[in-house]
C-alpha cells in the first residue's frame, strides 16, 4: 500500500514512556491544586491567628482587652444636617486622598420631589455639589432642589457596616482582611496582594482602592482611636449627634440606649452579612 498511510503502533518502550508522562503529570495537577488548597487554608488560619483572643490583653495596646469590647455604631437620619463635617474629619484623621472621589464615610441626601414616586439621590461626590463646594478637600450639598417642590428629604450618613459575616473577610485569598474579636474588620495593608476581591464583595460599596498605597482602604471606625478609649473622629466631629458609637457589652452605653430606645433597621439585612451599623430615620428607598 505505497500509496497510503499505514497506522504505525506504538513500540512498547513509546507506550511506557508516554504513561511515565502522564503519570507525572497527573502529580503535577495534584501538587497545584494542594498549594492552592493549601493558599485558601494558611489565608482563613492567618486571619484566624490575627482574630485570636489576646489572653495578656495586649491587642492592639498594652492596656486594651478586645475581648471586653465589642463594638457597634447607630445613625440618626432624622438629626442629620447634612453639614458633611463628619467627611471632612475622617479624611483629615485617616489620611485619606484630598480628592473628592475617595472616601471612608459618606453622605446622601434623598429627596422627594411632588409627583415623582422615588427619591432622587445625590453625595457630596455628585459634580453639582463638588463645583457648589469650591475646592476638592471641602465638601457640601448643593441648593438644587430650591425652585422644586420637595414634599420629604433627609441625610443618610454612610460608612462600613463592620459586618458579623463580612463577605469582604470570607473572599481574602491572603487573609489581609481580617475580623477583630471586638467586631472591626480591619485590612493588614502589608499582607495585602491587591487583587481588590474585597472591593467588589463589600454589598455596601464602602471600600475604595488606595492607587498610591497599592491596596484597598475603608472605614475602621478609627480603631486607632477607640482601643484608646476615644470615640470615631466622625462622632466626635458631628455637632447634632447624628453618630452614636459605643460598646454594646456594657448595657448602658450609648449605642445600646440607642438600639434600645429606636426602632432601629440594616442596610440590605437580605445579603446575610449581619451589618452592625444601626439606622434610625431612614426609608426602603435607602440600601
Amino acid at each position: 500500500m505505497k500509496g497510503d498511510q499505514a497506522m504505525t503502533i506504538p513500540s512498547a518502550p513509546g507506550v511506557a514512556a508516554r504513561r511515565r508522562f502522564l503519570a507525572r503529570l497527573g502529580l503535577a495537577v495534584a501538587a497545584c491544586a494542594g498549594a492552592s488548597a493549601g493558599g485558601a487554608v494558611g489565608a482563613v488560619a492567618n486571619a484566624a491567628a490575627k482574630a485570636a483572643t489576646a489572653s495578656d490583653g495586649s491587642f492592639p495596646t498594652a492596656d486594651y482587652d478586645w475581648t471586653n469590647h465589642l463594638w457597634a455604631f447607630g445613625v440618626d437620619a432624622n438629626k442629620c444636617i447634612g453639614c458633611l463635617r463628619c467627611v471632612e474629619a475622617c479624611k483629615t484623621e485617616n489620611s485619606v486622598p484630598g480628592n473628592p472621589h475617595q472616601f471612608r464615610t459618606w453622605v446622601e441626601r434623598y429627596v422627594y420631589i411632588e409627583g415623582e414616586t422615588h427619591a432622587r439621590v445625590d453625595s457630596q461626590q455628585d459634580p453639582v455639589n463638588i463645583a457648589a463646594a469650591g475646592a476638592p478637600d471641602k465638601y457640601r450639598f448643593a441648593d438644587r432642589y430650591q425652585n422644586e417642590k420637595v414634599e420629604k428629604a433627609f441625610f443618610v450618613p454612610k460608612l462600613c457596616n463592620q459586618c458579623e459575616h463580612p463577605a469582604c473577610v470570607q473572599v481574602c485569598p491572603v487573609g489581609a482582611t481580617y475580623k477583630t474579636k471586638d467586631g472591626v474588620v480591619l485590612i493588614d495593608e502589608k499582607q495585602c496582594i491587591g487583587c481588590r476581591y474585597c472591593v467588589q464583595a463589600c454589598p455596601y460599596g464602602v471600600r475604595y482602592f488606595n492607587e498610591e498605597k497599592g491596596v484597598p482602604d475603608k472605614c475602621n471606625w478609627c480603631y486607632h482611636r477607640i482601643t484608646k478609649g476615644l470615640q470615631p473622629a466622625c462622632v466626635d466631629a458631628c455637632p447634632v449627634g447624628a453618630r452614636v458609637f459605643g460598646n454594646t457589652l456594657d448595657r448602658q452605653s450609648p449605642i445600646n440606649l440607642f438600639i434600645r430606645n429606636n426602632r432601629v433597621q440594616v442596610l440590605r439585612p437580605e445579603s446575610g452579612n449581619s451589618p452592625r451599623v444601626f439606622y434610625v430615620g431612614i426609608d426602603k428607598e435607602v440600601n
